[in-house]
């Protein structure tokens, strides 16, 4: 488009309107334009907030691939001779056996119902992603031998303050397997010392699991030398699929593997619902915007017809004339993206900064509404603005090329 066209385009934009709704309708077509971007924006940031926000959480929590009994019985035996075998498979960086059952466990306030999970601990074993960064404690005291039968645990941070549970502090574990006496089966009592305390981010994790070496926990549950679960951890996730079909043909018909996306399947669905509708629903907002574009330009047609006429007159040509009113939609478009990208991103950052929106913990698993920009999103998310803005001055542009000057001026 050549300089003539711009010049004409602004001018016709600044100019002193003789109907006011004209400006008025312009100023709201910009803000119109930048309320869809911001609200695109910020409704992206949202859905990418929760969508890595849960899958780190949940991730660092539990295992890429899951081995698990195909029919649950007495656990998996034999799995010291199975994990070397699984760490040949390509992409898997550790196979972790673990084993966990329910029990109750005495705080100094209350007890609580608790996940016991036993893992190898101590002594160089490769430490769970959830367990290398603990909020208090640490983990040296699995490399001690254990003394007086007080064994060493580690509590979700959530259930430690349920319980009223801090570093060192005496617990006690309630198995219910029991013991057979003459009286009955007797609930089993064990005793530990709390050596640290993690925190996943996640409520139902925090307020519910515990953690122990793999012996004490078989000790508990009352179980040989078995586990119910290998745990494998990827370095690609996304190569799940592929390393639990090689990792089911290894295991035998016995065993299966369950990846993480089958694992949080309903969730992931959820969120891809949700980005969805959200997308669709905000959309409608560029979608009034445009209508307005629209509104503004075909107004400016007729007010501009005797200077359409004159122009034509002068030697401009039909096209040159189209491309003068695309280019004051577009204008307008691009006016309101800019606007809407400074406030959509804006927010984004400052609210994901302060946690100013607050969730309850117990429903959404995290206590705060996470925000995730990505410039990737500014891009689409303009593109989209200024299709729809291009469009809307499809129709008034056209019509303001088919302007007969002899027809427009024979009255003047």
């Amino acid at each position: 488009m050549s300089r003539f066209e711009w010049i004409v385009a602004l001018r016709y934009l600044r100019a002193k309107r003789k109907q006011t709704a004209i400006s008025v309708i312009t100023v709201v077509s910009v803000f119109g334009v930048a309320a869809g971007v911001a609200a695109l924006i910020i409704v992206l940031a949202i859905n990418n907030g929760f969508q890595t926000t849960l899958e780190a959480s949940l991730l660092s929590a539990t295992a890429h691939v899951n081995i698990l009994e195909r029919v649950p019985a007495y656990g998996i035996e034999g799995w010291q001779q199975l994990v070397p075998k699984l760490l040949r498979i390509p992409h898997v960086l550790s196979a972790t056996p673990g084993l966990y059952g329910g029990v109750a466990l005495k705080g100094p306030m209350v007890g609580s119902n608790t996940v016991l999970k036993g893992v190898p601990l101590g002594h160089g074993a490769d430490v769970p992603e959830m367990l290398r960064h603990l909020k208090s404690g640490s983990l040296a005291a699995f490399d001690q031998p254990i003394e007086n039968h007080v064994y060493n645990i580690v509590v979700g941070s959530r259930l430690a303050e349920q319980t009223g549970i801090q570093v060192n502090s005496p617990v006690t574990l309630i198995s219910y397997q029991g013991e057979l006496t003459p009286m009955g089966v007797v609930p089993s009592l064990f005793h530990f010392r709390v050596a640290g305390i993690f925190e996943s981010g996640l409520y139902d994790l925090d307020s519910t699991w515990a953690f122990t070496s793999l012996p004490v926990a078989q000790r508990v549950l009352d179980l040989s030398d078995v586990v119910n679960t290998i745990e494998l951890r990827l370095d690609n996730i996304f190569t799940a699929p592929e390393v639990a079909r090689a990792a089911e043909a290894i295991a035998g018909p016995k065993l299966t593997a369950s990846t993480w996306m089958d694992q949080n399947r309903s969730m992931l669905n959820a969120l891809r619902l949700e980005k969805t509708v959200s997308l669709i629903t905000v959309s409608l907002i560029e979608l009034v915007a445009a209508l307005n574009i629209l509104a503004v330009l075909v107004m400016l047609v007729m007010e501009k017809q005797r200077d359409v006429a004159i122009l034509m007159s002068l030697g401009t040509r039909r096209q040159q004339i189209q491309r003068i009113f695309v280019l004051q939609g577009l204008i307008i478009g691009g006016v309101g993206c800019f606007f809407g990208l400074i406030a959509g991103y804006t927010v984004a950052i400052l609210f994901n900064h302060y946690h100013w929106l607050k969730l309850d913990e117990q429903i959404y698993a995290i206590s705060y509404v996470p925000f995730q920009s990505h410039w990737t999103d500014g891009i689409w998310v303009t593109g989209l603005a200024l299709l729809m803005s291009l469009l809307a001055t499809l129709h008034p542009s056209y019509k303001a090329s088919q302007i007969l000057p002899a027809e427009s001026l024979r009255y003047e």
